[in-house]
Formats: C-alpha cells, structure tokens, sequence
C-alpha cells in the first residue's frame, strides 16, 4: 500500500486543504483601463474615431500639431495615475490632491498646467425635509488643463460627464478653441446643478416655513438645523468657486483664450447669484429657528398658564376639606343639618367664578 505523505507535505508543495489553497493569493493590480471612463483625440472640435489609450492619444496629437486630448478617470489610486502623471508632465501635489479628495473649490497654476477643483452636489429625492436625513449629496470633479489635453478626474457616484461628452461631440464648434472649452462646459455644467439644487431646496424650505408657521407645526429645531447643515454642504461648494471662475474670467493664463474668457464670466456671474441665494437660506433658516423656539416658549408660558389655573381652582375644595376634615369637637356649622350642602355649594361658587376669571382672562 503506497505511503500517504504529511500533511506537512502537502504544505509545503503548496497543497490544499478542504479543497483551499493554503497559500494566499498575491493582489492582482487592477490596470489603468479599469480607471478611465473615456479617452477622446479632438481636432477642429471634432473627434476622430476609434479607440485611444493615453500614450496613443497624446502621441497622435502631438504627432498632428493640433488638436488635443480629454481622458476621464474616475476615483484612480495613486500607483494607476503616475503613469499618466509622468506622460503629460503633472505636479506631484496635484496628483496627491485628485487622488485623495476633499478639497475646497480652488485653482492652482503648476508651471504650464492649471489645476482646478470643483465641488459638485445632487439633490437627495425625499418625501418631506421635515423628515429626511440627507438633502444634499456632495462630490468631487478636477480637471488638469494644458495646451494639448484637458484630464478630469471625479469622485462620486453623480459626477458623471457622459453626457455631456456626447453633448460637445455633437456640437464641434464649441470645442474648437481647444481645451479651455472643456473646462468652461465642466464648470457651467457644474454651475447649472448648483442652480437645480438651489430650487429644490428653496422650495423645500418654502415648506417648511409653512409648516413652522402653522397652527399644529410638527417641525422642530433639530430638523431646521438638519436643513441648515445641508446649505452649508451647498455653501461649501458654490462660494470658493467665485475667486477661480473670475480668476479665469481676467486673464490668469494664457491657456484659456481670449473667446473663452467671456463665457467664464458669464459662469462666474451665475455662481454669484446661487452663492447669494444659498446666503439668504442660511438667514432664513435662522429665523425659522428664531421662531420654533418662540412658538416653544409660547406654549410652554401657555401650558404653565392653564396648570397654574386648575391648580388655583382645585385649591380651594381641597383647603375647605382640609379645614373641615380636622377633628375638633367645637367648629361652626358641624352639627348642622345644613353643614354639608351649604360648604359644597360655596366651593362650587368659588371654583365657577375662578373659572370665569380665568377664561375671561384666557388663561383656560
């Protein structure tokens, strides 16, 4: 009968047991493809067909002398993005910023690159702001910008610029001035769902104010405050947007010509309007606290009004008892017939005309 060899064995040659590897697979890297949502070579506005890796794209333009370059990627890791980093010459800090997120809306010159950031918002579909949990879901979208390519790089799951890829596509004139174009349609798109997001909430507080003012409101302070953390989540993404978007609109860098500088003005002249609005919801919202902790006080000098009264009443039949209910042998009217209904009837008179007094006084 052969030999059954060890279990050590089989260990060691890397065998299995219950069917498993003993060895832990090493991690598969996941290639730069699986990061980048579309890469597109445009020239006179128009893209050429085909199929485009980063390297391939920026070769066939720089090989042309005209035309440029638009790669999206969405949420990359370091290591996949250094190889777009070295090809197209990105600072090291720039890099370190679209990989880890969370930043301010800002604009940032390195050396023949713009850096910018966006801060883009969705608003969060909901019955009632009075009972929602979240109103506002925030992202993320940068863009570097150079002569011959613009790479844009998004976090979030609402960040997408599928469509209006296929929007510009469509329209090649609007992409002739090269990649600045881009950037201006990035951030009026960007701008025009601060706009979406702005009536929303707008008419979700007009609901709330509604509800707050009415006669049997159920709103309280925790879920106006709730309401106003989601402004300030809108706050944080439209205000420091107006330096860069008027950055661009004077002349920063000669990346964005002359005819597209008008069009960032007319993006920064919006962002203002929304940033302006989004002000007045944080006002707004202050008063509306201002005034659910009024209508609390109100209620609660109401209720303290109507528990003073009935206390003020029921004092009097239980003193007249406690005066009565002593035991002495010698007190008016004990031994009288009519003690009893004569006593009752006076704390009945007492009681309605304390009654009447506080009514007529509204206490009751």
């Amino acid at each position: 009968m052969p030999a059954i060899p060890s279990l050590g064995g089989l260990r060691g040659r890397g065998g299995t047991r219950n069917g498993r590897s003993e060895r832990s697979a090493a991690p598969v890297p996941v290639p730069l493809s699986a990061y980048v949502v579309d890469c597109g070579v445009y020239v006179d506005g128009k893209r050429l067909p085909g199929r485009w890796t980063h390297a391939s794209a920026i070769q066939e333009v720089r090989e042309r002398g005209e035309g440029f370059v638009w790669i999206g990627l969405h949420e990359p890791d370091g290591e996949q993005i250094q190889g777009i980093a070295d090809l197209f010459g990105l600072h090291e800090l720039a890099v370190e910023d679209a990989v880890h997120a969370h930043q301010r809306p800002k604009l940032e010159r390195y050396d023949e690159t713009l850096f910018m950031v966006f801060r883009t918002v969705r608003y969060v579909e909901h019955e009632s702001p009075t009972t929602a949990n979240e109103i506002v879901e925030s992202g993320e979208l940068m863009a570097f910008l150079g002569t011959d390519f613009i790479i844009t790089v998004r976090h979030g799951n609402h960040t997408g610029l599928a469509h209006l890829r296929r929007e510009l596509d469509q329209d090649p004139e609007r992409l002739q001035p090269g990649p600045a174009s881009v950037l201006h349609a990035i951030a009026d798109h960007v701008v025009d769902h601060f706009l979406e997001v702005t009536d929303r909430i707008e008419d979700d507080i007009d609901e709330m104010e509604t509800e707050v003012f009415g006669p049997r409101t159920r709103v309280t302070s925790e879920q106006i405050y709730l309401m106003k953390r989601e402004v300030l989540e809108l706050r944080r993404a439209v205000s420091p947007l107006a330096t860069p978007l008027r950055r661009l609109s004077e002349g920063y860098t000669r990346l964005v010509p002359d005819e597209v500088r008008s069009y960032f003005r007319n993006v920064h002249d919006h962002v203002t309007t929304v940033a302006e609005r989004v002000e007045s919801f944080d006002e707004l919202l202050t008063t509306l606290v201002d005034a659910t902790l009024g209508k609390i006080t109100l209620q609660l000098n109401s209720d303290m009004r109507k528990i003073t009264a009935w206390a003020a009443i029921i004092a009097v039949p239980t003193a007249l008892a406690g005066i009565y209910g002593m035991n002495f042998d010698y007190m008016p009217e004990l031994h009288s017939r009519y003690g009893y209904p004569a006593i009752v009837a006076v704390i009945l008179i007492i009681c309605l005309l304390l009654y009447r007094i506080f009514r007529k006084n509204r206490w009751l």
